[in-house]
């Protein structure tokens, strides 16, 4: 089988201006034969237009054989002729998609790690006092003023996740992605540049704006774009960013605030994302299933009642649907948790087993087990078939039995034993990742897969973390122990794991495929593989 380069020559070759029909590409015998995904030409012709090749006696070669294919470096051979790729803009949105997700969670871990968080000013009975650091030292922060600090983006979030996810039905959703990363970095940078409490927490606020543009459109991008058998696991990748970028945050904040200032770990951010932001309104829009195209961006003012009026209609469907809302108050009762561990966890080990490198401590658990564990959780799933009850089984029983690990951990006093269990407690709680986000996207039909995203998220953290947080700072502040309260706090994941049990008995119906237009049947129907 040889290659395009080497067999034709360009005039040997007919472009297309426009997509190819499907008579395009039938054999003599009326036999259609197509791969999963569209196709570009080679590097010779622009991306708007297409090949097809013409070999021996001016034979227009219509017959596809696929050899290879998988969702990142994808390749398909046309029979005995020359090899079609497909575009590479999916995989190149995917991998921003991640990168974009890893920086805003290393966000979340910087501002939490003692480097950037850091202390006020405490002294001992001898009279020994140990300095005033990071944000909290710098403007004589109580734990509950530190929570709240914690908690504000979600304002922002909450706000702005409904209408980002409704207006992706009448602007193009990779602009409104490119205008929430620049809120996002103007924000962070007003961050390293505070000169109140006040101040940073309203910049906190508008970081959850920019946020909300892009929680609520890239998982649907991303199950669109997977293949069929490995969803789940694309999900995991995705939400694999989580747990890694808070890791990775404890250790840049650590480092940042520890060598220079907690105000520079906030400016570095905004250095790193600047480019994404300005990607969101260069890249070439991709659509979104169950979304009318949005190459012409219009939206007459006479819409706008009419945009209210249906997300009224949307919000009323997602609350009737039971597995959406069994699965999301088992996903609150889990972020209640996780988001109370990423934000006093380095504390609360420090103070507990004098963790002098808690932020590194903490930072390398926290990657290597949320990295495999939600990995494992997608891959998991996809093996024993990714439907909505098993789903369920998996979120219950992994947060049943990583909730008993993470209890008994509080319990040690040894550093070594409970960081051995703690990880793997860690490791079974992040395998719910994958499963708990594919529930709340398979559970509605695919034009509301940006709302019920965007509900999930605002749920998660307004009744989640962001309650957790300060919750646990007022029991700190009045029991002063830290291995209490983390015995508190933990408890709770069994009730998440007791919510999500009930999930596995409602009747459940996936609805990915539940409405289509004629055109995407027609698109879905050339790229599957028909035989006569």
């Amino acid at each position: 089988m040889e290659d395009a380069t080497t067999v034709l020559d360009e005039e040997d070759t007919t472009v297309l201006d426009k997509d190819p029909q499907p008579s395009d590409f039938m054999t003599p015998s009326g036999q259609r034969i197509l791969g999963e995904r569209s196709v570009k030409p080679s590097a010779k012709v622009k991306d708007t237009q297409w090949k097809i090749a013409k070999c021996g006696r001016g034979r227009v070669i219509k017959n596809f054989d696929i050899v290879e294919s998988s969702f990142l470096s994808p390749i398909w051979y046309i029979n005995h002729c020359f090899t079609l790729h497909f575009s590479s803009l999916p995989a190149m949105s995917v991998t921003c998609d991640l990168i974009i997700n890893l920086l805003n969670y290393m966000d979340r871990g910087a501002i939490a790690s003692n480097g950037v968080n850091g202390n006020i000013r405490t002294c001992n009975d001898k009279g020994k006092c140990n300095p005033a650091t990071g944000i909290q030292g710098h403007f004589k922060l109580s734990n509950f003023e530190d929570g709240v600090l914690s908690s504000s983006f979600m304002v922002g979030l909450l706000i702005a996740s409904p209408i980002f996810a409704s207006l992706a039905k009448s602007f193009n959703p990779f602009r409104l992605i490119g205008v929430g990363l620049t809120v996002w970095t103007i924000a962070v940078l007003g961050c390293g540049s505070s000169f109140a409490f006040w101040f940073i927490v309203l910049c906190r606020m508008f970081v959850g704006v920019g946020e909300a543009s892009f929680i609520s459109l890239a998982a649907p991008f991303i199950d669109d774009n997977a293949p069929h058998k490995q969803k789940a696991v694309w999900l995991g990748v995705f939400y694999m960013c989580i747990p890694s970028g808070v890791a990775l945050g404890y250790v840049y904040g650590g480092y940042v605030g520890k060598h220079f200032s907690w105000r520079y770990a906030f400016w570095g951010e905004a250095v790193l994302m600047a480019p994404f932001a300005v990607l969101g309104f260069l890249m070439k829009p991709l659509q979104l299933k169950g979304f009318p195209s949005t190459d012409s961006i219009k939206m007459a003012s006479s819409d706008v009642p009419k945009s209210f009026t249906q997300f009224a209609k949307d919000m009323k469907v997602l609350c009737k649907e039971k597995v959406f809302v069994v699965n999301v108050l088992g996903y609150v009762s889990y972020n209640f948790v996780i988001g109370a561990y990423s934000y006093w966890g380095p504390k609360a080990g420090y103070s507990i087993y004098k963790m002098k490198n808690a932020d590194m401590i903490f930072g390398a658990v926290t990657i290597i087990c949320g990295i495999s564990g939600t990995l494992s959780g997608g891959f998991i799933l996809d093996r024993v078939t990714a439907t909505i009850p098993n789903a369920f089984k998996l979120l219950s029983g992994a947060t049943f039995l990583g909730a008993i690990f993470c209890f008994t951990a509080f319990t040690l006093k040894s550093l070594y034993g409970f960081i051995a269990l703690f990880a793997l407690g860690e490791l079974l709680v992040f395998a719910t990742q994958a499963p708990v986000n594919y529930v709340c996207l398979h559970c509605v039909k695919p034009s509301l897969r940006p709302l019920s995203m965007a509900i999930s998220t605002v749920a998660i953290h307004i009744f989640g973390d962001v309650l957790s947080s300060p919750l646990v700072g007022i029991v700190q502040d009045h029991i002063n122990s830290w291995r209490k309260t983390g015995l508190i706090l933990t408890s709770v994941l069994f009730l998440a794991a007791a919510i999500w049990f009930i999930g596995i008995f409602i009747n459940s119906v996936d609805r990915f495929n539940g409405e289509e237009s004629e055109s995407e049947k027609q698109r879905r129907q050339e790229q599957s593989i028909v035989t006569p």
